[in-house]
Parts: C-alpha cells; sequence; structure tokens
C-alpha cells in the first residue's frame, strides 16, 4: 500500500468521524454547555478538546510537508501554536468545525500519488526536548504521523465521553458501513 493509500483515507475517514462527534455534542447540549466543552480536559495536565482538534487538524497535514522535506507552511505553525495556547482561547464549535473542513480541502486537493515516492526518503523529528528521530519516510507514516494523529483524535473521543456525550463504536468507525454487506445490518 502507498503512502497516499494509507495516510490520505485515514485521516480523511476519521476527521469526517471527529466533526461528526462535535455536531453530536453541540446537539446534545444546551448552546452554553457545548460552547463550554471547548475548554473540558481528561486531567489538568492535559491539553483541553480544542487543542485535541487543532493538532488532529495539524497532524493530518503535518504528514505531507514532513515527508516531502518541505517547511510547514505558517497557517499551521499558527495552528501548532494555538493549540498549545486552546486553554485561553479554545474557540467555537464553528471555529473548530471550520479547522476540520480545512484540513479535509487540503487532505482532497493532494494528487492521488503525491506521497508515494518518498517511502524511503529520511524524516527527522526534532523534539522541544532536543530529542531528534531519524527514521524512512515509510517509519514516520507508521510510527509518528499515525500514532500522533490518533493520540489526538482518541484523546478528544474520550473528552465527548466523559463529557456525558453520547457516543459509540459506530461514531467512532462510522466509514465501515461503507463495507457493510447488505442485509447484515441487525435489526433493532
Amino acid at each position: 500500500m502507498s503512502l497516499t493509500d494509507l495516510l490520505v483515507p485515514t485521516y480523511s475517514h476519521m476527521l469526517k468521524a471527529l466533526s461528526g462527534w462535535l455536531d453530536k455534542a453541540q446537539q446534545q447540549l444546551p448552546d452554553n454547555e457545548a460552547e463550554t466543552l471547548l475548554s473540558a480536559r481528561l486531567a489538568p495536565d492535559m491539553y483541553p478538546l480544542s487543542s485535541q482538534v487543532r493538532f488532529s487538524c495539524l497532524q493530518a497535514q503535518e504528514a505531507s510537508f514532513r515527508l516531502k522535506g518541505e517547511p510547514l507552511p505558517e497557517y499551521l505553525n499558527e495552528l501548532a501554536r494555538s493549540g498549545q495556547n486552546a486553554g485561553e482561547e479554545p474557540g467555537s464549535l464553528s471555529d473548530a468545525q471550520k479547522q476540520i473542513d480545512r484540513a479535509l480541502s487540503f487532505l482532497k486537493n493532494l494528487a492521488p500519488d503525491e506521497l508515494d515516492t518518498f517511502a524511503s526518503q529520511p524524516v527527522s523529528i526534532e523534539l522541544p526536548s532536543g530529542m531528534i528521530f531519524d527514521m524512512t519516510g515509510e517509519q514516520y507514516a507508521r510510527d509518528w504521523a499515525l500514532a500522533q494523529f490518533y493520540f489526538h483524535l482518541n484523546t478528544a473521543y474520550s473528552i465527548l465521553r466523559n463529557r456525558g456525550i453520547e457516543l459509540g463504536k459506530a461514531d467512532y468507525v462510522q466509514h465501515m458501513f461503507a463495507y457493510l454487506r447488505p442485509g447484515t445490518m441487525p435489526k433493532r
């Protein structure tokens, strides 16, 4: 499987799921509670829901630039900064949906094979602590990019569930219904 075939559908499916979770939150909570939901955290030392959404959107776009060895555009650097400061400025659910829409649009506009030639190219990740990880593009996609994306996505899901939003596994893997064999959906 090529890097484009792995990353783009994965990011797209799960960002659409995240958007659906936020829609459900909006529907299930009064307006004033829905907006304060973005400040919710699982633990005091963790980033709030607003950061988890921003970081999910960042991760989905960042991989393309890292794989191609290109610097991140300023709008992604700003998204990273705003995610780090989202506790003070969580924004609105509408803002969160716009961030998801922008990430989905970015992914949709990638060429069908845009990332495929970078599987064996070197990728380095330097953390603020000074640690540097060196790997191939394939290792980066598998071991870093997807792991980071799912960490923030799962944390967002967990915050929503923790705050009483009615979500289930079908909300998490809604893209799987495209593969459902006709006539096999259980009757309620």
